[in-house]
C-alpha cells in the first residue's frame, strides 16, 4: 500500500482526472443548475483540468512541488466558468502547501487538500453552501482526520472520498436552487470524479492515459428558466499584475456590487476574476486599474439557455473562430470585374486544370460528395465579380446550385453540365458575352 505521492505519481492522477472528468462531461453538465442552469459545468471543469494535463504532459518533473506547481499555474489561466474558477483555487492551495517538497505522505497531502480549501473559500465572496465548497471542505477534513489518527495516504483518500460522496448526497438538501430542480450539485459531483480517479491511479487501479482527452462541449439540461438567472453575463478575465503585492479587496467589493458568482483567483504574476454581472464592460475597465488586461470571455447566460431549451447548439466563446471564418466566407466580394466562374471538382488535378481554364472558385465535390448549396454560395459570395457563372459537372449538383440564384446578392447563372467532361468541354467553348440561353443549348 503505497504511503507517499512523487511527481511521476502525483502527474498520473492528474492525467486519470482529466479523463475520468471527460468521460463523465454530459453527465456533469445534465446537473448544472446552480449559480445558473446554463448546463456547462462538466464542460467547464473538464476544459479546466484538461489545461493541466496538457502542461503535464510535456515534461517529467523531479519533486511533487513542481509537478504541483505546473498544474495550478496552468489552471490558473485556463479556469473556465465559476466552476473552473473554484477547482483552480482548490489546486492552488495545493501548490502553496507542497511547496519545497520533494514527495507528499498523508499528512503533507490531507493538509494539502485542506489549504485548497481554504484557499477557495476566501476567494468566493459569498460561498454558498451545498455546492463544490461543502463537499471540498468535508472531504479534506476527514482526510486530514484520517491522517492525523495514523492511516495511510491511501486511507486517508478512501475516508475523504466517503465523507464527500455523504456531502455530495446532501447537497440537495443544503440548496434550494437544488431541492427544485431534485439534482445534487454538479460542482460537487465534478470534485468526487476527481478524487475518485485519483485514488484509482494511486492504487494502480488506472493507468495514465497516453493521449489527451477530449471534453465534450455540449449539454441537454433544461430543468430551470430565465427567471433564474439574475444577472445575463457569464464575464471571465485574466490581468496581468502591476504590482505582485496588490491587494485587490477593493475589486472584489465592486464587482460584488454589479454581480454574483463572484470567484477570484491570482498567483504572483496575475488574477483571474469570474463574476456574473449585466455590465461586464464595467468589470473590465475596474480591473485594469490592477494591471493589464491579458484575456477575457463574456458569454450571455440567457440566449445559452433559450439554446438549450430548444435543443440548438448552445454557442459559446469557442465558436468564435468558427463564427468568424463563417462570416468571412460568407461576405460578398466587391466586384472588380463583370464575369466570374465557380466550378465543381474533386482532387487537386483537376482543382489545376479548371482554374487554367478561368474559374475563380472551386467548391470541393462531386459523385458520393455532393456539395450543399450553402458550400456553393460561400463560393459565389468570394468571387470578386458582377455575375457568377456556376458549373456543378454533376446531375445531382444542378439543383442544389439553383438555389443559390433567388437568395445571393450576385446574379448567378448555373449551366448544367451534368459531368467533369462536359464541364470541361463547356469552359473550352465559353463565351459570357453570349445570351444565356444560348450558352445554355451548347451543352445539349
Amino acid at each position: 500500500m503505497r504511503d507517499y505521492i512523487d511527481a511521476a505519481a502525483f502527474k498520473d492522477m492528474i492525467l486519470c482526472a482529466d479523463a475520468a472528468l471527460a468521460a463523465n462531461t454530459q453527465m456533469i453538465n445534465d446537473l448544472n443548475v446552480f449559480p445558473v442552469p446554463d448546463g456547462d459545468t462538466g464542460t467547464n471543469m473538464g476544459l479546466t483540468l484538461n489545461k493541466a494535463a496538457t502542461e503535464l504532459r510535456k515534461k517529467d518533473f523531479d519533486t511533487i512541488a513542481a509537478a504541483a506547481d505546473c498544474v495550478a499555474s496552468a489552471l490558473l489561466r485556463g479556469a473556465r466558468g465559476n466552476s473552473g474558477v473554484i477547482l483552480s483555487l482548490l489546486f492552488r492551495g495545493i501548490s502553496r502547501r507542497l511547496k519545497g517538497t520533494e514527495t507528499a505522505g498523508p499528512v503533507e497531502f490531507s493538509g494539502a487538500m485542506q489549504d485548497g480549501v481554504d484557499a477557495a473559500y476566501k476567494a468566493v465572496m459569498k460561498p454558498a453552501e451545498g455546492t463544490i465548497l461543502t463537499v471540498s471542505r468535508l472531504a479534506s477534513a476527514a482526510a486530514a482526520e484520517a491522517a492525523a489518527a495514523g492511516a495511510s495516504l491511501e486511507n486517508c483518500l478512501v475516508c475523504a472520498l466517503k465523507a464527500g460522496g455523504e456531502a455530495l448526497e446532501d447537497t440537495v438538501n443544503l440548496n434550494p436552487v437544488l431541492k427544485k430542480a431534485g439534482v445534487v450539485d454538479a460542482g460537487g459531483k465534478g470534485y468526487i470524479i476527481i478524487l475518485e480517479a485519483m485514488l484509482a491511479s494511486l492504487r494502480g487501479e488506472l493507468a495514465a492515459p497516453a493521449e489527451e482527452s477530449h471534453v465534450a462541449q455540449e449539454s441537454v439540461f433544461a430543468k430551470l428558466g430565465q427567471e433564474d438567472i439574475t444577472f445575463a453575463f457569464d464575464t471571465v478575465f485574466i490581468v496581468r499584475k502591476n504590482d505582485p503585492d496588490v491587494d485587490l479587496e477593493p475589486l472584489r467589493k465592486y464587482l460584488n456590487s454589479i454581480g454574483d458568482s463572484l470567484v477570484i483567483g491570482e498567483d504572483d504574476e496575475a488574477f483571474k476574476v469570474h463574476v456574473h454581472t449585466n455590465i461586464p464592460g464595467n468589470a473590465l475597465n475596474k480591473a485594469q486599474k490592477y494591471g493589464v488586461l491579458e484575456l477575457a470571455k463574456i458569454e450571455n447566460m440567457r440566449t445559452q439557455n433559450d439554446d438549450l431549451l430548444a435543443g440548438r447548439h448552445v454557442q459559446s466563446t469557442d465558436d468564435l473562430d468558427a463564427i468568424e471564418e463563417e462570416l468571412e466566407n460568407s461576405a460578398l466580394a466587391e466586384p472588380e470585374k463583370e464575369y466570374g466562374i465557380v466550378t465543381v471538382c474533386a482532387g487537386s488535378g483537376m482543382e489545376d486544370l479548371f482554374r487554367e481554364l478561368g474559374a475563380d472558385g472551386i467548391v470541393t465535390g462531386g459523385q458520393t460528395m455532393n456539395p450543399s448549396t450553402d458550400d456553393i454560395l460561400k463560393e459565389i459570395n468570394r468571387t470578386p465579380a458582377s455575375t457568377v457563372f456556376v458549373f456543378p459537372n454533376n446531375k445531382n449538383i444542378i439543383m442544389a446550385a439553383e438555389q443559390c440564384i433567388p437568395i445571393c446578392e450576385k446574379k448567378v447563372v448555373v449551366m448544367p453540365t451534368k459531368t467533369v467532361p462536359q464541364g470541361i468541354s463547356a469552359l473550352l467553348n465559353f463565351n459570357p458575352d453570349e445570351e444565356e440561353q444560348s450558352l445554355i443549348c451548347l451543352l445539349y
